[in-house]
């Protein structure tokens, strides 16, 4: 079989085609790139940031997963690092890396929040969207269950915003579907019925820490170095990749002003993410580095946005900010670590590859 594919990637070499020669890219790129030089701010200031990573090893019966995130503080020349993680074990469901990462983003969420108030850092840099995850808000994975969108009322929002004062860590949601008996299983014993509600809980706990988190919304800055927008070109690549293959210069791109999509309907706090406009645009802080995407959870005039993007690139390095690349760094949890956590929990089983190669 392999000669075969050999045989065919020979005979579709290229297939995958490059933006048209004949495509005017200088006129594509008036008014919406422009080359710039970026300077480094000299104020003072403390800034933080954050990642997340999960990672999981399947077996037979089930799946041993892992979650954390990481956000490292800097302030008067010192580092500090406050984190969160936990280990679960999660039966098979289609949905698995939807669900974690959704606890993902909220050990993320809970990192910022404790960063913000605990060490009152003027800005905190977010790696990847806001805005993308209010677009997304809600899970695809699994249907709302009726017992539960039942349940979507003022009690339920009351226990999440208590129980969300009172544990800073970890996730909250089991506490809440055990407490207030959210869950109605079939009565087949294998189902995992109980991973649809714990999917939808855990969507529900993302958006009020996002909505507690957006009130601190002039300290956030998501930063993405990969991204599939493409509202500024409207091209059929993202707008990111079109401006790192034809521009190689310090710049920033044409800002941009944009809201959640109106279709988007939230079963708590709707008019409070409705009514945020988000400032996005692109840019490059050192010759033929990436470009990078920015976006700030308010309408952030052209001053506000060069006197940002030269705090940013005080403490980038190789066109990235250091922070974000630290913690990134710090947070993976690769397979090497997935087998350290497996031993040190002495837990052992056959698994699926294991089996087919015997």
């Amino acid at each position: 079989m392999l000669n075969s594919l050999y045989e065919k990637a020979i005979t579709k070499r290229g297939f995958i085609h490059d933006i048209d020669s004949q495509t005017d890219v200088e006129s594509q790129l008036e008014y919406k790139w422009f080359n710039r030089d970026i300077l480094e701010s000299n104020d003072d200031f403390s800034i933080a940031a954050g990642d997340g990573s999960f990672n999981k090893k399947k077996f037979l019966t089930t799946n041993f997963c892992a979650v954390g995130a990481e956000s490292i503080i800097y302030n008067d020349a010192n580092i500090k690092k406050i984190d969160d993680s936990d280990i679960f074990d999660i039966p098979h469901v289609s949905f698995l890396d939807e669900l974690l990462g959704n606890y993902m983003a909220i050990y993320e969420l809970k990192c910022a929040l404790r960063t913000i108030k605990d060490y009152d850092v003027d800005y905190y840099m977010f790696d990847g969207s806001i805005l993308g995850d209010l677009q997304n808000a809600f899970p695809r994975g699994a249907k709302l269950p009726s017992k539960l969108k039942n349940n979507l009322d003022d009690v339920l929002l009351k226990e999440f915003e208590e129980r969300l004062r009172i544990k800073k860590y970890g996730l909250v949601f089991p506490e809440i579907r055990d407490s207030l008996n959210l869950v109605e299983l079939p009565k087949n014993e294998n189902s995992n019925k109980i991973e649809e509600y714990n999917l939808q809980l855990a969507s529900i706990e993302k958006i009020i820490l996002l909505k507690e988190l957006l009130q601190f919304r002039k300290r956030i800055i998501s930063i993405s170095k990969s991204s599939s927008d493409n509202e500024l070109f409207h091209w059929n690549i993202p707008d990111i990749a079109f401006l790192d293959k034809f521009t190689e210069k310090q710049g920033i791109s044409l800002i941009k002003y944009r809201q959640v999509h109106e279709k988007v309907a939230f079963p708590y706090f709707n008019d409070l993410f409705k009514s945020i406009t988000f400032t996005v645009f692109y840019i490059r802080l050192q010759d033929k580095k990436n470009v990078l995407k920015v976006e700030l959870p308010y309408k952030a005039s052209k001053e506000e946005v060069f006197d940002l993007i030269k705090k940013i690139n005080k403490l980038t390095v190789q066109g990235y900010p250091y922070l974000l690349n630290r913690a990134h760094n710090d947070v993976v949890i690769t397979d090497k670590n997935i087998k350290e956590l497996l031993k040190i929990a002495r837990i052992y089983e056959t698994t699926n590859r294991e089996v087919m190669s015997w």
